[in-house]
């Protein structure tokens, strides 16, 4: 028995152009995405720029960074990296700071700096942490994270929190706080001789008699008005004799 496997024309077209509608109806429509609004900041410095801070007509710092946006709506001023120089009362650079990233208001009343935050302060020390915030409102550096500070004698102190005056001068940990001292018994012994030997000054000063008062010295005007007034005759009252200073004589008479 023999198939015929032929097919008809018009059965074979409906047949094709029921599959090219099943793999056409398969693919993805592709839609027109919506047009999205990227926000922008209202101004932009890829540039060194420099900003400074006044405290009653006194610089107090001045900020330099290589990149900063500005955010009008926002309030916001963004920078990196963070470098400040701090200055004291008189003008002169006393701290400086540095850190990766930082912010601050359109106002300047804060500056919070993070990211591999380093300090400098006047006498040597080194601060270390991962933020610092600079609140003009009461003109003190805080923060709440972990500090690593280096003081100028090499001891090593950390723990959480620190707070500090505006140039780094005063400054505390607040809490959990460690430390290393370098050569420590050396520095004790070494203290422990100076008040030795103050207290031995103190004491030999106090067994000494007290000394006298030196003598007043003359007046050069009054020697000078001295000289200059007449001088008044002297009179020898050795040889004066006086009425009356001798009992007058009595006549005796004889009987």
């Amino acid at each position: 028995m023999r198939l015929n496997t032929s097919l008809p024309g018009g059965l074979f077209l409906c047949l094709f152009l029921g599959l090219v509608t099943i793999f056409t109806g398969c693919e993805e429509i592709e839609e027109d995405k919506p047009w999205i609004q990227v926000e922008r900041p209202d101004m932009l410095f890829t540039d060194t720029t420099l900003m400074d801070s006044y405290d009653k007509g006194v610089l107090a710092w001045k900020l330099k960074t290589a990149y900063l946006e500005r955010w009008g709506n926002k309030d916001l001023v963004f920078v990196r990296p963070v470098l400040v120089d701090i200055y004291d009362s008189l003008g002169e650079r006393t701290a400086f700071l540095r850190a990766d990233s930082g912010r601050m208001d359109m106002k300047f009343s804060y500056v919070h700096a993070y990211g591999h935050v380093y300090a400098l302060t006047p006498k040597g020390a080194s601060v270390r942490s991962d933020s610092l915030i600079w609140n003009k409102r009461d003109n003190h550096v805080r923060t709440d994270s972990y500090v690593r500070v280096v003081s100028e004698d090499g001891d090593v102190l950390q723990g959480k929190g620190f707070v500090s005056d505006a140039q780094l001068d005063n400054w505390r940990i607040l809490s959990n706080v460690t430390g290393i001292f370098q050569d420590a018994a050396k520095r004790l012994k070494e203290e422990d001789e100076k008040e030795a030997e103050a207290i031995e000054s103190r004491n030999r000063a106090m067994a000494q008699p007290p000394k006298a008062a030196p003598a007043p010295e003359p007046d050069p005007k009054a020697e000078t008005e001295r000289k200059a007034s007449p001088r008044r005759p002297v009179q020898d009252f050795r040889n004066l004799k006086r009425a009356g200073n001798r009992p007058s004589a009595k006549k005796v008479e004889g009987n």
